[in-house]
């Protein structure tokens, strides 16, 4: 007996669907949040291509209500992203994604990314079970880099979260002579990387972070996990890289500064 019309439909679509997701997957689709750009970039032409390495950009909740979008996670997302990747591709021999990864503190996908980059994490306000799954990751080899946070207020909350995520381990200043400073670049003139508020300001710093800090977190082994730049703003460096006002000193090292930290996390 041959089946109902509607039920055939049904069957047809069915399959239609599933051939989709079956491509999108062998595409590498990932899940986009134009909502929450801060700041647009054009889809690389390549964004599909599989390769070794993909800047993944860490997505948690906000502190101060606001859940998603510029501000919080999404603070100039995806400009800053695609245009630090570019430095990677030019710097080193790294075979690196053109897009970004946003990555979902609550997702499993957080333990397929080895490197992920978390900005305005002086407002970042996640839960313990969330604290608990970050310190998975790291400990099982990931790496944290955090960015764009300023001043004493936001230090203070940044570390009552980093101690909940690691109760039993100090936050230090990164010596001079450590390998993420040596890795590929000697960073030997390290300062104060601003944002384009300075455009503004005049002033190289925000709030009353005066001075950069270049912090971090180690496991057992003495391995960086958490890489913490507090009193400086690498992304907004990556970002406005193109802008004729943007001194290129700044750009240089911010994309340096990347550089170091990528390769570091990928051999040590």
């Amino acid at each position: 007996m041959p089946l109902p019309r509607r039920r055939v439909r049904c069957l047809v679509a069915a399959g239609l669907l599933a051939i989709t997701v079956a491509a999108l997957a062998q595409r590498g689709f990932r899940p986009r949040y134009d909502d929450d750009e801060d700041n647009p970039a054009p889809m690389p032409a390549d964004a599909a291509e599989k390769t070794e390495w993909v800047f993944g950009r860490l997505r948690y909740s906000s502190s101060g209500g606001q859940r998603w979008g510029g501000g919080s996670w999404g603070t100039d997302y995806p400009k800053a992203d695609r245009q630090g990747v570019q430095g990677m591709r030019r710097l080193t021999r790294l075979h690196t994604k053109s897009i970004e990864q946003v990555v979902d503190i609550d997702s499993d996908e957080i333990f397929t990314v080895p490197w992920l980059y978390a900005v305005e994490v002086g407002h970042w306000g996640i839960s313990d079970q969330q604290a608990k799954r970050l310190r998975q990751y790291l400990l099982r080899g990931g790496f944290l880099m955090t960015d764009d946070f300023h001043g004493t207020e936001q230090w203070e909350n940044f570390v009552e979260v980093m101690q909940r995520v690691f109760p039993d381990r100090t936050i230090t200043d990164i010596e001079d002579e450590h390998a993420i400073f040596r890795v590929l670049y000697n960073l030997d003139g390290r300062f104060q990387v601003p944002g384009i508020q300075m455009f503004r300001s005049g002033r190289t710093y925000e709030r009353d972070g005066v001075e950069a800090r270049w912090r971090g977190i180690a496991d057992d082994k003495g391995r960086v996990m958490v890489a913490i730049c507090h009193n400086m703003d690498l992304g907004d460096a990556w970002e406005w890289a193109d802008h004729p006002r943007y001194p290129e000193n700044f750009a240089s090292l911010a994309y340096r500064v990347g550089v170091n930290y990528i390769i570091y996390s990928m051999t040590h």
